[in-house]
């Protein structure tokens, strides 16, 4: 476990990508890229970047993220049907139990830091 300040550039952490699960999927066909930098020594905090190709997918949060959006739009849609569009440097936060869907415009990148009890 390194104890330095650790820069997260993009081009440079662990690559993995694949479409968004079919049980989750709303509409499109999109394609996610996540680039993970790190994870703390209890295994509950992670952080990186995240980006996502056009379309509409369910989402469940069991943990807290914060999220700063780099480049693109989303519309993200509570289980009570109240939408927020979220642009480029735009910062936010998902509670842990959030349900609803979370929609790329295009093509979505977003720096994101996750913590799990």
């Amino acid at each position: 476990m390194t104890k330095k300040l650790l820069r997260i550039v993009e081009g440079q952490g662990e690559r993995e990508s694949g479409p968004v699960a079919a049980e989750k999927l709303v509409s499109g066909n999109p394609m996610q890229l996540t680039e993970h930098f790190f994870t703390n020594a209890k295994g509950n905090f992670f952080c990186g970047i995240w980006s996502s190709d056009a379309g509409k997918w369910n989402i469940s949060y069991t943990e807290d993220e914060f999220c700063y959006l780099i480049e693109g739009e989303a519309v993200i849609t509570d289980a009570d049907g109240h939408a927020e569009t979220i642009r480029a440097g735009d910062a936010f936060c998902m509670p842990a139990g959030f349900e609803g869907t979370w929609e790329s415009i295009g093509t979505a990148k977003k720096f994101y830091a996750i913590y799990e009890e």
